[in-house]
């Protein structure tokens, strides 16, 4: 009876993988500053809001059981 060998998945899914990461990285660029900018003010807006919302829920807690 012929064996057949058995395929090697791991090794072909490591490198479909890695073919994948080299294609981002082939498209990727560095941002310019307009977009630089536009991206850290979003992410500032972003923390921000973060920080009124808790700021907010501190101030409710603080008046509703106070120590």
């Amino acid at each position: 009876m012929m064996e057949l060998p058995r395929p090697d998945i791991k090794l072909n899914l490591n490198e479909e993988l890695f073919r994948k990461y080299l294609r981002i990285l082939k498209l990727a660029r560095t941002p310019k500053w307009d977009e630089y900018k536009k991206i850290a003010l979003v992410a500032a807006a972003g923390v921000v809001v973060v920080g009124i919302i808790g700021f907010l829920i501190y101030i409710l807690f603080y008046n509703i059981w106070p120590s």
